[in-house]
């Protein structure tokens, strides 16, 4: 049998903090509360993104409070001696200054602050845990124990989703693990932190809400719920990060489990009196938003049938646990808890719930309106005006709350507090700012409606109008090249899974964007040099910012202009600092079983002198690793797809079906790849998802060397792989058109144009050198010629075309697209031999590189 105690708690006096600290910091909490009220309302004014008011109100108000009241319950219901207030004091402010730097470093993208204040976030966790942890071993009652599991295990949560968070804001994260921290970092601090300490605190909360004794059930309930909501999270959060669905349907069953475990003797409490006043009501609504809202992501994430869709999910479900759950708890919790802080004997405390509870009713209407609104997918303006709704709610609350407190603070007393049933004119005035609020709300909410339709907004017949895209946390195209006075316009479509917006550093910006939505941002005359970036917290320290450039010369073509894009390169720049060549030197087989594994991602790479580009890759080069073995050799390739959109992958070199191993798989997917080299030559791989002229091009391809029977060693043996290159936004519709029209921007050996001219290939004179061909294309033929030297020996797609002792030579290896094989040679002396692609296009385009030859060392 349970042995709960059946005991009321005294909440007034039993319960009460004693000293000015408790009042300051729920006065705090209360200026988060307000500044998060009035970010959402203004941001757009102010020129501040959204994510903003919600960190406000999370990392704010929210852990103020968890932070403050956690140590008070503790104290006060296990009976354990209280910590120095000055401890605690400086303990706040650490928190508080931790917060204020993390918004700040993220708002100015500036990374160190960033760092800095998630650190600061990380050290106050850990302190906070231990420091509960040795309250309780000193604890007399330890009948309440359960409440220090609960806060511990927030806190490891808060400490993980401020690593997260930070991988978030300092733009470390890769784009695929973006996403991923991203769903993690949202279920450690909503799921994790506020939900653990919720549900811990509800246990005693809630039946003194309620005023009434704790049910049968409670302390077993406590024992059993911690661990299910824990395991739930771990396996939800590993779940995420390993991109596995059932994983995170897992442990999203099984958070709701401990959920429901834990509304047992809440439900009970329900038995002996109904909920009446507006803490019990708010602490009820919240609470059950909170199952509704895990409820929901599960079944959406089942539905969808991947875990890709977890960003759309969590963006769908994440309003639920914003204004559902946290701010009408935190409400509910301060409604509550205030009178506790600041009356002084029954007569003030009731007075004081009474000031609080004014038109709580209303409130209460107006914020659980507000949660279908703003997390159905509603035309506008219903979600706007949902916010505005709960905006309205919390606003009020915050104006009676500071009404309430500050003069508290300021004087240690209170002076003055009316009777429930009198209402003065200052009540008059607090219904005004509150109405005036609620005004000013769905003012703000309407006039955003009108800014945010810009999708039907078109564009004017003498606008330059580019198209832009988002994909891959990246801003495509980059680089925006103009003439000075053009009036530009961006067309801007998100292709990501997760949100994206595109703000201008005028000031003009996107609305939120979901993925496949598309919005017009009109720039207007553009006379200098301009930046714009995704305004979603972290993205633009992650890499998604554009430049737009105002030059003369500038073509005023329609089209925007890539670096390098319709202009010449410049192949005698140097190279980028840093910058090391692709090592041609192909090493001799070994083994019979050759096993790889292939990560598909995208890179910043060098592919002319001075020029970096956006790549798609296998193994993070283009082309990708060069592979090698003999006839009658396995290969077993697992590729690995980080990155975030759908590619697969065609091996030249083996004959099967291609059903299965050449199918597309999606990121976060993996596939093995298996087949056996029964035929010598120089195979192409590449990429085998559709187009696949915009994957070859944009970098996805590599060779395999299968060596004929009986081939001799060569003293130096090398591997070219000849290919078009496309400068430009990979998946830009400008550089699609260009692939398909047949317009490169050059050529290049190795995915890098003129880049053996910087780095020149060696050999010495009378050593045999064999160098390997792979024409990659994807549409151009090509004729390898070294200048000063003939070959001796030619082997073309399978065939011995000349042999060493013929009485012939050869000048030119010519390949059309996907053919390979090799040429042999002996260089006659010391010196410089250049070696082209003799369609002299391709080599006054980059398709040249050199030899330097030396005397052998004795």
């Amino acid at each position: 049998m349970d042995q709960t105690p059946r005991i009321a708690l005294a909440p007034p006096t039993a319960a009460r903090p004693q000293g000015p600290l408790f009042v300051w910091a729920n006065a705090v909490v209360l200026g988060w509360l307000a500044v998060a009220v009035i970010l959402s309302a203004a941001h757009e004014v102010l020129g501040l993104p959204s994510w903003v008011a919600l960190h406000a109100l999370l990392l704010g108000a929210v852990t103020n409070a968890i932070v403050i009241w956690s140590e008070h319950f503790v104290v006060t219901l296990c009976r354990a001696p209280a910590p120095p207030a000055r401890r605690v004091a400086a303990g706040l402010i650490a928190l508080n200054l931790s917060v204020v730097t993390v918004l700040a470093g993220v708002t100015t993208d500036v990374v160190f602050v960033t760092g800095a204040g998630a650190a600061g976030i990380c050290v106050i966790a850990t302190v906070h845990a231990v420091s509960l942890l040795r309250t309780h071993r000193k604890a007399l009652q330890r009948r309440f124990g359960h409440l220090v599991g609960f806060y511990a295990s927030a806190s490891v949560a808060l400490l993980a989703g401020a690593v997260t968070g930070a991988a978030l804001g300092t733009g470390v994260a890769t784009p695929v693990w973006y996403l991923r921290l991203w769903g993690a970092h949202v279920h450690l601090t909503l799921l994790g932190w506020v939900g653990f300490a919720v549900l811990g605190t509800l246990f005693t909360l809630w039946p003194t809400a309620l005023g009434t004794r704790i049910a049968d059930g409670t302390a077993s309930a406590t024992r059993r719920a911690l661990p299910m909501l824990a395991v739930g999270l771990v396996l939800a959060v590993g779940g995420i990060l390993s991109a596995s669905q059932w994983l995170t349907l897992a442990g999203l069953v099984w958070y709701t489990a401990g959920v429901g475990i834990a509304m047992i003797p809440l439900v009970r409490a329900l038995g002996t009196r109904r909920p009446r006043g507006p803490a019990a009501w708010m602490l009820a609504a919240g609470t059950g938003w909170l199952g509704v809202a895990v409820v929901f992501e599960a079944v959406r994430l089942l539905v969808t049938g991947s875990v890709d869709a977890v960003p759309d999910v969590v963006g769908a479900v994440v309003p639920v646990f914003v204004l559902g759950f946290t701010v009408q708890v935190l409400v509910g919790t301060l409604t509550q808890l205030l009178p506790v802080v600041l009356g002084r004997g029954p007569v003030e405390h009731k007075a004081l719930s009474a000031a609080l509870a004014r038109g709580w009713q209303v409130r209460v209407l107006l914020t659980n309106l507000a949660v279908p609104l703003v997390a159905g997918d509603w035309p506008r303006p219903l979600p706007l005006i949902g916010w505005a709704f709960g905006a309205l709610g919390v606003g009020t609350f915050v104006v009676l709350a500071l009404r309430a407190t500050i003069p508290v603070a300021l004087r240690g007393a209170v002076t003055t507090v009316q009777e429930p049933d009198r209402v003065s004119p200052a009540a008059g005035t607090t219904t005004g700012i509150a109405a005036g609020l609620g005004v000013v709300v769905l003012a703000v909410a309407l006039a955003t409606t009108g800014t945010t339709e810009a999708p039907d907004t078109p564009a004017s017949d003498a606008a330059h109008t580019v198209e832009v895209t988002m994909s891959a946390m990246r801003i495509r195209p980059s680089t925006v090249d103009i003439p000075p006075g053009t009036r530009l316009v961006l067309r801007v479509t998100n292709q990501d899974s997760m949100p994206h917006d595109l703000r201008a550093d005028g000031g003009q910006r996107t609305p939120r964007l979901r993925q496949g939505e598309t919005a017009l941002l009109d720039l207007g005359e553009i006379r200098g040099d301009h930046q714009a970036w995704c305004d979603v917290a972290g993205h633009r320290a992650a890499g998604m910012t554009m430049t737009i450039r105002t030059s003369p010369a500038a073509a005023d073509t329609g089209q925007d202009d890539d670096p390098g894009t319709g202009n010449g390169l410049d192949l005698g720049a140097a190279p980028s600092p840093g910058w090391t060549p692709r090592d041609a030197r192909l090493s001799p087989p070994t083994g019979t079983v050759h096993r790889v594994e292939l990560h598909v991602t995208e890179q910043d790479l060098e592919v002319a002198p001075g020029v970096r580009e956006r790549r798609w890759t296998f193994g993070r080069t283009a082309p990708g690793p060069a592979l090698r073995g003999r006839v009658g050799d396995r290969f077993e390739i697992t590729l690995v797809n980080d990155a975030a959109m759908g590619h697969g992958i065609d091996f030249h070199a083996g004959a099967l079906a291609p059903d299965q191993p050449m199918r597309t798989i999606e990121p976060g997917e993996r596939l093995v790849y298996r087949f056996t080299a029964h035929r010598a030559g120089a195979w192409l791989y590449h990429c085998s998802t559709m187009p696949m002229s915009q994957h070859i091009a944009n970098g996805m391809y590599g060779a395999v060397v299968i060596d004929p029977p009986d081939l001799p060693a060569a003293d130096h043996e090398y591997l070219l792989v000849s290919s078009q290159l496309y400068l430009g936004a990979p998946d830009s519709d400008q550089h699609v058109a260009k692939i398909h029209t047949g317009r490169p921007d050059g050529w290049a050996f190795n995915g890098t144009a003129a880049q053996y001219d910087h780095a020149p290939l060696t050999a010495h004179t009378g050593r045999r050198v064999r160098i390997w061909l792979v024409n990659a294309g994807p549409g151009d033929a090509t004729a390898f010629h070294v200048v000063g030297a003939q070959f001796d020996t030619l082997y073309k797609e399978g065939t011995w075309l000349l042999r060493p002792g013929d009485p012939g030579g050869a000048q030119v290896l010519d390949l059309a697209p996907a053919q390979g094989g090799f040429v042999e040679l002996t260089f006659p002396e010391a010196g410089h031999y250049p070696f082209v692609d003799h369609d002299m296009r391709h080599a006054e385009n980059g398709a040249h590189g050199q030899f330097t030859v030396t005397e052998p060392p004795r």
